[in-house]
């Protein structure tokens, strides 16, 4: 007989809880409910997990500690490349973590308490500093804000829109609001982090000068079906706009 290890036991009670939260939410979804899912007892969670708070806290863990990532790593790097880099480690972010993220918009007065709450303010504060910039006013903080909120709000409202096309979208319309709809950034000095590409347009170092077969065919659709620019849907595949060209028809890529 194999005895099944305490980490599995753990990841498959956060798995369960979270498909449970999602689809009844927290408030009316009890621990027995959990444990009738994995057909373990309330005690065997309650091992795991001393309160329900401590689950939807473990749920919470992984994006909070990615968004700290995140900030630490613009924080650390050029402050001339920080807005961009915020920008676009957000919405990766976000999509990484769209499940929870849905959870908590059915019950997002859960997080107003607890150490969980004061940390994510404190990464909101972070990012609207970065995103602003040294020196800020009024309207440069205002859009700051916004520009969270257009890198955030998208991931609960648009569930059933795949990750590529929202990608695309969220970071066309948050140009868009600070006066970059290329996506080259500021002044063409801090658009998204990397060497500079194909008609300006910067590219990540690292980033892939060839697509796999599932790359090219989102490529493609999204080229039919002609809501994206060439721009957006590099950006939405991590590949340059030169990359991109070989796959689809450059007159018609514009």
């Amino acid at each position: 007989m194999t005895v099944e290890a305490p980490d599995d036991t753990r990841t498959r009670i956060l798995r369960a809880a979270l498909d449970l939260f999602a689809e009844h939410g927290y408030q009316r979804t009890p621990l027995r409910q959990i444990g009738e899912r994995l057909r373990l007892t309330k005690a065997a969670i309650l091992y795991h997990f001393p309160t329900k708070e401590h689950l939807l806290t473990a749920l919470i863990e992984p994006l909070v500690s990615d968004l700290e990532a995140l900030l630490d790593t613009a924080e650390a790097g050029p402050a001339e490349r920080a807005r961009w880099a915020v920008l676009e480690g957000w919405v990766e972010t976000m999509l990484t973590h769209r499940r929870p993220l849905g959870m908590l918009f059915h019950d997002i007065a859960l997080i107003t308490r607890g150490d969980t709450f004061h940390r994510l303010m404190r990464i909101a504060m972070r990012a609207n500093d970065l995103i602003a910039g040294v020196d800020a006013g009024r309207r440069e903080r205002v859009r700051a804000v916004q520009a969270v909120a257009m890198c955030s709000d998208p991931i609960v409202f648009f569930a059933d829109v795949p990750d590529e096309v929202l990608r695309a979208d969220m970071l066309d319309g948050v140009r868009r609001l600070l006066g970059d709809p290329a996506g080259t950034g500021p002044a063409g000095a801090s658009g998204p982090v990397g060497d500079t590409g194909t008609a300006g347009v910067r590219r990540r170092p690292g980033r892939p000068r060839a697509m796999g077969p599932e790359q090219v065919e989102t490529a493609r659709r999204m080229h039919a079906e002609g809501s994206h620019s060439a721009n957006e849907i590099a950006a939405a595949l991590g590949v340059s706009r030169a990359t991109l060209y070989r796959h689809l028809d450059p007159a018609g890529a514009e």
